[in-house]
């Protein structure tokens, strides 16, 4: 979710500056960038319609070029091979952390002429600047200025030769002219380090603006325990893209009071000004709200391509009831994802058995003669519509001295196997005249 947003603002600041929105994915840690994980950023990206205009751009299809520049700095003394063990650099933590000191790497081997020890192969580190500060104008959270007796010296490569994402996003945002990066405020204490690397390639500086992270309702950093699942989870589970994208537009910025508006709007919108400081708080109900209100918006053709297979897996046969989009038309209001319509739907596409227990407190001998008339008049209908069933319906209930739930409620258990229905006069005009009559005469 926090990758998305931050995509979104990408994608709606380079759209409304007329730009480039640059796809690119940082894949130099193989354990965690598995070819699933690389199709879900790219599948997710498609669902949300953030289309790109360049990439996307793998790193690892870019190690050519990394290890040129590794070799450039380290033929220009600005970076060096470092043979401390990790049982060293374990033991220098300890101690530092012993002396209340904060842990970094002691530049042991920065400026060493010691002979480097055999079968060790070594990482190469960025010479990073001994005296003066970073300072940059964050365009969300304003002037930041860390000093450089602060930062070590960066591992620019590991021992196996591969290059880090801190070196990898310098060179890439040199070569692809990145002017603006917009990211989670978790990389704020990389930029400092980014900025001498891109001054040691005498590179122009992009500008930075950090976004406060997304916290669960606890106040907690939002992870999977509260929901923080993946964009295609989200599709899944039946949320629609337009909903899911107005709630991450809203979720760390605001435009006056506005609480629903489209994505043309947010791109004529969206500013960093307006960005918040704050970290935002995810709100699953808020979520809901908004996609229901999508859902009520959609159209039902649409809404009926999602449905069907949810149906299906459900259970439903979708031959043996209504065309799906008037269904929908029909129950829409009520839903709030897209599975919750397809559980309401399968009404029409399922047996409709009450409980026992059901059937036994609706179905009353003092109803029973009301809903033999009904069945009558229906069965007598030549026209079967909503009009002529609800005139029918009332029509018994004149004769009987009824009250509405008094016959709607058995009549819904009897056709549709519960109490609670829509509008009961559409649920017949849909179940359609032999499912309706076939159920009615089985129970009278």
């Amino acid at each position: 979710m926090g990758g998305a947003r931050t995509a979104l603002y990408s994608w709606a600041f380079a759209r409304q500056a007329k730009g480039a929105f640059i796809l690119r994915v940082e894949d130099t840690d193989v354990e965690r960038s598995t070819q699933e994980s690389v199709d879900g950023i790219l599948e997710g990206m498609k669902w949300l319609g953030l289309d790109w205009d360049e990439g996307p751009f793998f790193q690892m299809q870019r190690m050519a070029r990394y290890k040129e520049v590794i070799a450039q700095f380290l033929a220009e003394g600005k970076a060096y091979h470092c043979y401390a063990s990790k049982e060293e650099l374990d033991e220098l933590r300890r101690h530092q952390m012993a002396r209340n000191e904060k842990p970094r790497y002691d530049g042991r081997w920065r400026d060493s002429n010691a002979t480097p020890p055999v079968g060790v192969k070594p990482v190469v580190r960025f010479k990073n600047p001994l005296d003066g500060a970073v300072t940059f104008d964050d365009l969300i959270k304003g002037p930041i200025t860390v000093s450089n007796d602060e930062l070590d010296d960066l591992i620019i490569a590991r021992s196996d030769g591969t290059p880090t994402y801190n070196f990898c996003v310098v060179v890439d945002d040199q070569d692809m002219g990145i002017t603006h990066v917009i990211r989670g405020d978790d990389h704020v204490n990389n930029t400092p380090r980014q900025i001498n690397m891109l001054a040691a390639l005498g590179a122009p500086l992009p500008a930075y603006a950090h976004v406060p992270m997304i916290l669960g309702p606890d106040g907690e950093r939002l992870s999977k325990r509260h929901g923080a699942v993946s964009v295609t989870q989200y599709r899944d589970d039946g949320f629609l893209p337009e909903a899911l994208l107005n709630y991450l537009a809203r979720l760390g910025w605001s435009h006056g009071n506005e609480e629903v508006f489209s994505m043309q709007q947010f791109v004529e919108w969206f500013d960093l000004e307006h960005a918040s400081r704050s970290p935002a708080q995810f709100d699953p109900e808020k979520l809901l709200w908004l996609n229901q209100h999508y859902i009520k918006l959609a159209a039902d053709d649409r809404l009926a391509t999602l449905v069907a297979p949810v149906l299906e897996r459900l259970g439903g046969n979708l031959k043996a009831g209504p065309k799906l989009e008037p269904v929908i038309a029909l129950l829409k209001d009520r839903a709030n994802t897209v599975d919750h319509l397809a559980e309401a739907a399968m009404l029409f596409y399922s047996e409709a058995k009450a409980e026992p227990a059901v059937l036994a407190q609706h179905l009353t001998e003092q109803v029973k003669p009301a809903l033999r008339n009904l069945l009558a008049k229906l069965t007598a209908l030549q026209v079967w519509e909503k009009a002529s069933l609800s005139a029918a319906i009332k029509a018994v209930l004149t004769e009987s001295g009824l009250k509405m739930p008094q016959l709607a409620m058995p009549l819904r258990v009897l056709v549709a196997g519960r109490p609670q229905t829509p509008s009961i006069d559409a649920v017949l005009e849909l179940l359609g005249r032999e499912t309706v009559l076939s159920r009615l005469s089985s129970h009278l």
